[in-house]
């Protein structure tokens, strides 16, 4: 088995984290963002701005790292391509927003039902396409 390409992986997971991101602008971003900004303000905080969107951009791009880590991983035994992307993307989505949404977002009821569906399968959709971006940068040494 080979080693992992740092430098391809870094690359393509800046790439997915970025794919990831600006997917996720216009669910989260536009479409989302009058729900979120509601549900903020009944826990009396303000809406999300400069550094909590700094954050969330940059927590994209650590996913995006992730995701093309896990593909990178997994690689071997599922074989290059598309197909191994998406298997990726999924454990990714699984991880990075299915779990911790069903956690802290709809067993708690600290926001709706309807905006953590919402939030959680736009982001399946975010993470497997930015997976598929970041895989398709990804070589063996």
């Amino acid at each position: 088995m080979s080693k992992i390409n740092v430098g391809r992986l870094i690359l393509g997971g800046i790439v997915a984290g970025i794919v990831m991101d600006i997917l996720d602008y216009p669910v989260d971003g536009v479409w989302l963002a009058p729900t979120w900004n509601h549900q903020l303000a009944t826990w009396g905080r303000p809406p999300f701005a400069g550094s909590a969107l700094a954050w969330l951009l940059g927590f994209g791009i650590i996913t995006g790292i992730a995701a093309v880590w896990i593909y990178a991983g997994i690689r071997p035994r599922f074989g290059a391509g598309m197909r191994t992307a998406v298997y990726a993307g999924i454990v990714t989505w699984i991880l990075s927003a299915l779990l911790p949404n069903i956690a802290l977002m709809w067993v708690t009821h600290f926001f709706s039902g309807h905006l953590t569906a919402y939030t959680t399968f736009g982001a399946l959709f975010e993470t497997v396409i930015g997976t598929i971006c970041g895989a398709a940068l990804y070589k063996e040494n």
